[in-house]
């Protein structure tokens, strides 16, 4: 599951396993059960590669004194929404502070910008779109894509996992054998400027951004933003708020060079001191359901 294209130093799958982690630390002191979590007990992978050393051992203790967090109301609720926002809507200062003490707990810095500094969101939306575009025109990127793609409801419904694409003329392309997922197509073909059209409405939807910084970036730092970044959303999701993660210009393969360097010199982040290990849309926009998933009993092992 690792993607060595768009992910190549593994620091969003670490993000991944935090967040995981994070959940399981809540859904358990709901049970009245405390999570006793060892980062990396046979050693920490590289910075550059992982390996088959595990990432984290967890002991599930009873203990009647643990505080339950009031974040895990949320949980059943919390999705990403790729939707188009309500560009009219602001966010609260109450929403804002409730995002921000949500992070504090895992060391790393919170920010966020929204329609009160108009030329700044517009910088934010600019980076997102080209970002956005190098990912669907570099072969490599859009490839490891393609692999997990699923095209059309019945696909969704057969495999349950990987990223969605219910364009109706894409799914119209794929019945008719004519959307090769065996190669990348053509930065000026249709699905590729589709998605990019697609994209920038959405992101001109957008009237605020959020992003978490972290001194360093070792491979606990980015568990740890990872499990800061779920409680972010579990406090927006309470506030009522959509969220999406936008992980593209935050890539560290070579074509994504350029938003990268943007996107640190516009949050203040200073390299390689300080990198920015999450940056995310949010809104007000329409419910989502969960997103399709496999159920748990498929990604346990013996």
């Amino acid at each position: 599951r690792l993607l060595p294209e768009t992910d190549p130093w593994s620091r969003q799958m670490m993000m991944g396993q935090g967040t995981f982690i994070e959940l399981l630390d809540i859904a358990l002191r709901e049970r009245g059960q405390r999570a006793e979590i060892q980062l990396f007990p046979e050693g920490a992978p590289g910075p550059k590669q992982l390996d088959a050393r595990p990432v984290a051992r967890i002991r599930v203790v009873p203990d009647a004194s643990v505080a339950k967090d009031p974040l895990f109301a949320q949980i059943k609720r919390r999705h990403t929404n790729r939707l188009a926002y309500d560009p009219s809507a602001r966010i609260s200062a109450d929403a804002w502070r409730a995002m921000a003490g949500a992070a504090q707990e895992h060391a790393v810095a919170f920010g966020h910008v929204d329609a009160t500094q108009p030329e700044v969101l517009a910088r934010h939306r600019a980076i997102a779109n080209e970002a956005w575009r190098i990912e669907l025109s570099t072969p490599n990127t859009f490839l490891e894509s393609l692999k997990v793609m699923r095209v059309g409801a019945a696909e969704v419904a057969k495999h349950r996992d990987g990223l969605t694409l219910l364009d109706p003329m894409v799914v119209a392309l794929e019945k008719v054998g004519l959307f090769d997922r065996s190669k990348a197509p053509a930065p000026d073909s249709y699905a590729v400027s589709s998605q990019v059209k697609d994209f920038a409405q959405k992101m001109a939807s957008t009237s605020a951004f959020l992003w978490l910084t972290s001194e360093g970036n070792e491979r606990a730092m980015q568990v740890g933003a990872g499990r800061a970044y779920a409680r972010v959303q579990l406090a927006a999701t309470g506030a009522g708020l959509a969220m999406q993660p936008l992980s593209q210009a935050l890539q560290e393969y070579p074509q994504m060079a350029a938003p990268y360097a943007e996107i640190h010199r516009l949050l203040g982040a200073e390299q390689p001191r300080q990198t920015v290990q999450m940056w995310a849309r949010v809104g007000r926009a329409p419910d989502v359901g969960p997103a399709p998933r496999r159920g748990l009993q498929a990604h346990l092992r013996g």
